[in-house]
């Protein structure tokens, strides 16, 4: 699976849907610059997520 099928939001995020939850973000998320969505610009790092 590419990067690009799938995008993680967090759950406050209009984009966010009743998908399954996820208790880790995946191996491909190795920067707060690999999540896409603007949801994610009020976190400095992963390591605040």
């Amino acid at each position: 699976m590419s990067s690009s099928d799938f995008s993680i939001h967090i759950e406050e995020c209009d984009e966010f849907d009743d998908g399954m939850p996820i208790s880790s973000l995946p191996d491909e998320v190795t920067s707060i610059d690999d999540l896409d969505c603007e949801c994610w610009s009020g976190f400095e790092s992963l390591d605040e997520i």
